[in-house]
């Protein structure tokens, strides 16, 4: 139960560090609060709801990856240096392509419930 405790506390200083200096995780996090209600108005179908918030949740995942392999690399040289590049470039493409998974998502069910 200690380390549940402990895992819990860590998860929480990792969202509030987000928060506090990645404007593209505020953003993201924004989409997440409007985006729970839309999703409920949208559709009356859980599994539909689960995948439109859960499109969005997992925004907030990859760019919290990507936040992580940026400080880090970061912090292990400021230097330019290409391999770095090319990992973080890695990095914010997986973003990417997680904001084209969520737009295509919410772009289908919204046709498909909307006629849009």
């Amino acid at each position: 139960m200690k380390r549940l405790l402990r895992a819990a506390l860590n998860s929480w200083h990792g969202l509030a560090a987000a928060a506090r200096s990645e404007a593209a995780f505020r953003q993201e996090l924004a989409l997440l609060v409007v985006g729970v209600p839309a999703a409920f108005w949208l559709t009356p179908a859980a599994g539909e709801r689960l995948v439109l918030i859960g499109a969005l949740a997992a925004l907030l995942i990859v760019e919290l990856l990507n936040t992580a392999i940026e400080k880090l690399a970061d912090r292990v040289t400021l230097e330019r240096d290409d391999v770095v590049r090319r990992v973080k470039d890695m990095g914010s493409a997986a973003v990417g392509l997680t904001i084209l998974l969520a737009v295509a998502a919410w772009a289908v069910i919204a046709w498909q419930r909307l006629g849009v």
